[in-house]
């Protein structure tokens, strides 16, 4: 098992739910409803995963590594994606479902997920495959798995301040003396 797989299925799965409302009659706003709602939770537990576990994992690979930089832009700009996500997903609950406008909102919510999704799979996640072995990989995905399933009825959906989460992750980083990268010490449940 890995994270970046792990991820990769989640990324999959949404792609999966988007096109499945694509598909429905707009009259059937029962299924349209079930069906977004469903994808809403998803889209949000997969944010809060990856901000639980994934991406202190790569800010701490990368200070390691000496690449600090790039893996904090990467990491401020999935912050900022993932408060994008949440406010597309935030309009398309202040409109009535299968109206144009419930669609349109729908649409962008999709834009803005699908591009996260697009830059994540060329940066992050390409990133940390080769700066993280495989048995950390293995450790974070166990966590990631865990941490899906332990919430799968649904988070509250928050909106992160991006320098202030690089910042604490940082400051979590600095102390801890050992370096190291256990996942214990990257849980903040």
């Amino acid at each position: 098992m890995d994270i970046t797989e792990l991820i990769l299925d989640d990324h999959r799965e949404q792609r999966r739910l988007f096109a499945i409302l694509e598909q429905i009659d707009r009259s059937d706003t029962g299924v349209l409803s079930a069906i977004w709602a469903r994808l809403a939770a998803f889209l949000e537990l997969h944010a809060l995963a990856e901000e639980e576990i994934f991406y202190p994992a790569l800010l701490r690979v990368g200070i390691a590594a000496h690449r600090k930089g790039g893996v904090e832009d990467e990491t401020l700009d999935a912050i900022h994606d993932h408060n994008e996500i949440r406010d597309a997903i935030a309009d398309v609950a202040s409109h009535p479902v299968g109206t144009d406008a419930w669609y349109a909102a729908v649409a962008a919510a999709n834009l803005a997920n699908s591009d996260h999704m697009a830059e994540e799979e060329r940066e992050g996640l390409t990133d940390f495959r080769r700066l993280a072995g495989l048995q950390t990989r293995h450790q974070l995905a166990v966590s990631f798995a865990a941490f899906e399933a332990r919430n799968f009825t649904g988070v509250e959906p928050v909106d992160k301040d991006p320098a202030e989460y690089v910042r604490e992750v940082e400051q979590g980083q600095r102390v801890q003396a050992s370096g190291s990268l256990s996942v214990g010490s990257m849980k903040r449940n």
